[in-house]
Formats: structure tokens, sequence, C-alpha cells
């Protein structure tokens, strides 16, 4: 497989994806609201994990393209629960993409504790022989979230999935932890808010 060629467009979905995702929490700023979105990342999934996931899910090469979800992968950061929804009907309305997947591992967690909202999208990207329609993953999570699949996921890496019962425990438990911090910030969301928007305003009058 010529993998420059393949990952092109892959990579042209991220690069774009990211401007317009980005460009959704410029225009809550301009609004002067409270944008929930925190900030937005992307990336083309290395070779190496491409092959390392098509052999664990039985893919093979020449259906990478519609059986593999996140080779173009986005990630939006929301500081509080309550966001992550508002996010996901924003890109509801969107039609420059179609949603064809949504998993919600907020409302029914993932086992090791992971929790995260999917939405899969197939974006098109016009090349020099035409559109061509890319799956995207976008997942949507707090901070505290993102903390701890970030650590889980380095992780997961070194032990291959196979946890120690007590790491996986532990694991377990901080992922609790995480969601108990959401909530608690979701309590005091409104006192959040207010605090960042005077400072929003006095950082403007200097």
């Amino acid at each position: 497989m010529h993998w420059d060629l393949f990952l092109a467009p892959y990579k042209q979905a991220v690069d774009e994806l990211k401007v317009k995702l980005k460009g959704m929490r410029s225009q809550f700023e301009m609004n002067s609201d409270h944008s929930p979105i925190e900030f937005v990342t992307g990336r083309v999934k290395p070779i190496a994990s491409i092959l390392d996931k098509a052999n664990q899910k039985g893919i093979p090469l020449d259906r990478l393209e519609s059986d593999m979800q996140d080779i173009a992968g986005l990630r939006m950061m929301c500081q509080f629960v309550d966001d992550i929804r508002k996010v996901v009907e924003i890109l509801r309305l969107r039609n420059d993409f179609e949603i064809v997947e949504e998993r919600d591992y907020i409302s029914h967690k993932k086992a090791s504790g992971y929790r995260s909202y999917h939405v899969v999208i197939a974006y098109p990207v016009q090349t020099i022989k035409g559109e061509k329609k890319i799956l995207a993953e976008i997942q949507i999570r707090t901070l505290a979230m993102n903390f701890w699949a970030t650590v889980e996921h380095s992780l997961n890496y070194k032990y291959k999935g196979l946890f120690p019962d007590d790491l996986k425990m532990r694991l377990q438990r901080a992922a609790e932890a995480a969601f108990r911090l959401d909530e608690e910030m979701s309590a005091i969301k409104g006192e959040i808010q207010e605090a960042q928007a005077f400072f929003t305003r006095n950082k403007k009058k200097q």
C-alpha cells in the first residue's frame, strides 16, 4: 500500500475540520457568549497504530476506508459535562458533513471507567480526482475525562490491555474521581462563568 497517497485525504480532512471546529469557539467569543469548547486538537492515526488495530479487529487493508472510523481523529475539549451536549447539538445542525454514528460513553461508560462522547462523520474532501468522503471520529469530552483517558491510553500500550487487577481497580477509582470532579464543577458552573466573564472584560480594558 502507498501510505502517503492513502493518508493524504485524511490529513486534509483533519486540517480542514480543525479550522471549522475552532471557528465554532471563535463565534461564541465574538458574541461574548460562554464557549462550550475549550480547545480542539486533531491527528491522523500513525501507520503502526492503523496496522495494530487492523490486526486486532480483523480488518483487511483493502477495507480500511470503510471499516476503520478513527484514522482521522478530532478531539473537542469542554469545561463542563453539559457543554458536551451543546457541542453535539451544534454538530448535528451542520450541513458540511454527515453524522453516521454516535456513541455515548458518558451515560454508558465503558467497564474500564472511560467516558467520552464519540461522533463519527462522513466528511467530503475535495481532491483533484473529485470529492472523496472520509470517515472521521470526533471525541467530545471534559478536561478531566481527557486527563484520565490519556493516562489510560499510555498504560494500555504498556500492558497491551491486560492490566494487573490492582491497577485496573485504581484506574476505575480514578475515573470515578474524575467524574465527581466534573459534577462538582458543574454545580458551581454559574460562579465559574461569572468569574471568567469578569476576567475577560477586565483584560479587554487593559
